[in-house]
């Protein structure tokens, strides 16, 4: 497998993890979102991945971007360990808090969005994650365990791990969100999210390495 992936892209940080956790070896092609005016607006990338987006993984003689796609698709192939709970009503939920990220809180404070903010990009990003996150703390009181939703890890907590990175990157306040700062701390301790961790990629500038 081939991953197309930048170092600080949480959408990318999720099928990291995903691979780290299914044991799945794979070749790293870092995409610099920044340089040469984004490296995602290439002819190359372009034919590779239209939206103009990381992550894209090539596996199994197909090409797939868009990460919870991504990672039902290695849940499907590769089913151990097990990101879908096995209860509908758990796995619900799963998809739930994942959607909820990836669509309702990550997209909003997104590269390409905080480009059009200009100089308010900092203050957007801070509302747009606080909204996310005063639902979300709101719906982990319901569900979680350990993690996300009880006391395995799931689809739910690879979202989670990079968007709480986001938060503390636009230096969002945590202190009225116990839940998540809980989980997000238990969820770092696993190694699979260590080496997966934006501070530990080939592609990480010297400054900002673990």
């Amino acid at each position: 497998p081939i991953l197309y992936s930048y170092f600080r892209s949480s959408c990318s940080w999720r099928v990291r993890i995903a691979l780290a956790l299914k044991g799945i070896s794979y070749d790293l092609v870092p995409v610099n979102l920044i340089k040469d005016g984004g490296q995602q607006f290439s002819a190359e990338f372009k034919a590779l991945n239209p939206m103009q987006q990381v992550p894209a993984l090539k596996i199994d003689g197909i090409t797939l971007s868009q990460s919870l796609a991504i990672i039902n698709y290695l849940e499907e192939t590769h089913p151990n360990p097990r990101l879908l709970p096995q209860d509908p009503k758990k796995r619900a939920q799963v998809r739930m808090i994942s959607d909820h990220i990836a669509s309702g809180i990550q997209p909003l404070q997104n590269l390409s969005v905080l480009k059009q903010m200009g100089e308010k990009k900092t203050e957007w990003a801070q509302n747009c994650i606080t909204s996310g996150f005063q639902a979300l703390e709101q719906i982990l009181q319901h569900t979680a365990g350990r993690y996300c939703v009880g006391d395995e890890v799931s689809m739910a907590d690879l979202c989670l791990v990079p968007q709480v990175a986001n938060a503390e990157r636009f230096k969002v306040d945590m202190g009225p969100y116990p839940t998540i700062t809980r989980i997000n701390k238990a969820l770092l301790e696993l190694e699979a999210f260590r080496i997966s961790h934006p501070s530990r990629q080939p592609d990480t500038p010297a400054e900002l390495r673990a």
